[in-house]
């Protein structure tokens, strides 16, 4: 870890500035620059978009960068990317995988998706069947994913594979990074509860992987995924929001501009989701303050559940609280979104999208045994597959 200060970074910015003004520059070009001046996220590694300064510090950087206009790189969009695929391949990646994929990751010029969910594996990510089958320099992909975000505008995707059927199902799992372009490839719209497809089905057809693509040893998969796991639980639950901001936010105007519909049981259930949203979000404070000294933990997962489980109250709360309004539907038109727009659609989208909450980055089911076994350290659930081969599960 470098010595880097506040004022040493905001130096830096300066420099940047000075060298790329973000009125008269290029928005690519900015980004690009700022990559390369390790301002993308100061904690990674210099050379990689960072300059091994505390992650703390990166609160400085977009600070001055704010201030003075320049553009971002549109998070929201690239979430996958830079939430799960970056942090992966920083941990298990060799040195060419990172120069190749970190800065088109982090400027958005590629896009990421995650090929993990199977329609025959359910929320047991252990059991997928999507085979990997080695072919001297490559590795030929049969199989198929599916509740895809963003695979139609994704470049590349982190893919886990099953590469050894005879071995228990958590052993014989191999992690690839995949060329979306690649022929055998193909991406079907899946369309949603919501009307539109944010989702897709991926199919995967003698697809050939070069084993220069592959993150970790073979057959070690399952710890690699790990990795990306709890990073994506921490994404999705561990979002800074200021007070009152978000859906709480949202729903409290609500209950401001209706006061015809308030009722003392809506009263009371506001109260209480306003502390749970204040909890919440001091909880993902401290959640990210762990973060920044060491890899998530298995508190994501409590997050995420807390997250999944706020969500789906306020957003219940608010067809209440609209009245008629909250029964009408603002576009039933199919859509191939770039990213999820809660905050930009009616009550009805919100109500509707918050029910995959509790499905996507986990299931609260699975989350739940994480919480009780890792954190509480509460007996371990039955496990009766534990020792038997993949081959030999029953489907």
């Amino acid at each position: 870890m470098s010595t880097l200060t506040a004022d040493d970074l905001r130096a830096r910015v300066g420099e940047l500035l000075a060298a790329h003004p973000p009125a008269s520059t290029d928005r690519l070009e900015f980004l690009r620059a700022r990559f390369d001046a390790g301002l993308a996220w100061v904690h990674y590694p210099a050379g990689l978009g960072g300059l091994d300064a505390p992650r703390e510090l990166q609160n400085v950087v977009e600070a001055e960068l704010a201030k003075a206009g320049a553009p971002d790189n549109n998070p929201r969009r690239i979430g996958i990317g830079l939430g799960m695929a970056a942090p992966t391949i920083l941990r298990f990646g060799t040195e060419e995988q990172k120069q190749r994929y970190l800065r088109p990751l982090w400027t958005g010029e590629e896009v990421w998706c995650q090929l993990f969910s199977e329609p025959g594996a359910g929320s047991d990510l252990a059991a997928l069947g999507t085979r990997a089958v080695r072919d001297g320099d490559e590795w030929v992909v049969n199989g198929q994913k599916v509740w895809t975000s963003v695979a139609h505008i994704a470049r590349f995707a982190i893919l886990v594979t099953r590469t050894n059927p005879d071995v228990p199902k958590h052993q014989g799992m191999t992690y690839f990074i995949c060329d979306m372009t690649d022929p055998g490839v193909e991406v079907r719209p899946l369309r949603q509860l919501t009307g539109e497809a944010e989702f897709n089905e991926v199919f995967l057809s003698g697809v050939r992987i070069p084993d220069a693509n592959r993150l970790g040893a073979v057959g070690e998969g399952w710890k690699v995924a790990q990795t990306t796991l709890m990073n994506e639980r921490v994404a999705i639950g561990g979002n800074a929001i200021p007070r009152e901001g978000g859906l709480i936010g949202m729903v409290s105007q609500t209950w401001r501009d209706r006061p015809e519909l308030r009722t003392p049981e809506l009263h009371d259930r506001l109260l209480k989701l306003w502390v749970q949203a204040e909890a919440a979000r001091l909880a993902g404070t401290r959640l990210r303050q762990q973060l920044a000294v060491g890899a998530p933990g298995p508190e994501g997962s409590a997050m995420k559940l807390a997250f999944a489980n706020l969500q789906q109250a306020l957003t219940g709360l608010e067809i209440e609280l609209s009245g008629e309004d909250g029964l009408r539907y603002d576009d039933w038109t199919l859509r191939r979104p770039e990213k999820v727009d809660m905050l930009g659609r009616g009550p009805g989208y919100r109500y509707l999208r918050a029910k995959g909450n509790s499905i996507e980055g986990g299931t609260s089911e699975v989350l739940r045994n994480i919480i009780s076994e890792r954190v509480l350290g509460l007996p371990s659930e039955p496990r009766v597959d534990k020792d038997v081969a993949w081959k030999d599960l029953p489907r």
